[in-house]
């Protein structure tokens, strides 16, 4: 009973990405369905309007569109990677957030799509290096065969026999000099 519940629940969702993933090139080019030439449009009771981009609904949606459908792609991408990299998505990921916060902010003294980069110089110095980390793990691992507990392990056995022979070596020492004085 579980288990049809849970193939269900999975079968639903996948469902939901596919088809998203299949209508993402009709929500790219929605703008062009819009009125053109318009500052505002009603939508099912829901008025959108053109945000300060030259009196029209569709250049806004234009900007819009071009942020969150990739912004969607990419996070369906990341949320469904099973790949050791699928970090380094985090960067595009967050290039079109800042995109889209500075589309949505949008005002006419602000250029779009200009001053992201410092953001992104910042969110890649964080992701590269943890990236970069599961890269060498997985590499040392997987590939080289290199297994860091069982080094240290090993490591940890020859320090302790290290340790033993010296303590022989005292205790051979401590006998052949109370032989000498016998």
């Amino acid at each position: 009973m579980k288990d049809k519940t849970r193939i269900r629940k999975k079968f639903i969702i996948e469902g939901v990405v596919a088809l998203l993933i299949a209508v993402s090139p009709i929500l790219f080019y929605g703008y062009k369905y819009l009125p053109v030439g318009v500052s505002s449009w009603t939508f099912l009771g829901i008025e959108f309007t053109d945000n300060g981009f030259d009196d029209d609904v569709s250049l806004a949606f234009y900007y819009y569109l071009n942020k969150v459908v990739p912004l969607l792609l990419l996070v369906i991408w990341f949320v469904t990677s099973k790949n050791w990299w699928y970090h380094a998505i985090l960067i595009p990921i967050a290039m079109y957030s800042f995109q889209l916060f500075y589309v949505l902010n949008y005002s006419n003294t602000v250029r779009i799509d200009e001053n992201e980069i410092l953001y992104i110089i910042a969110v890649t110095m964080v992701v590269i290096p943890v990236v970069y980390f599961i890269r060498v793990k997985l590499v040392d691992k997987h590939v080289h065969g290199i297994d860091l507990d069982a080094m240290d392990t090993e490591l940890q056995i020859l320090k302790e026999k290290e340790e033993l022979r010296k303590e022989r070596e005292k205790l051979e020492q401590r006998q052949k000099t109370t032989s000498k004085k016998m």
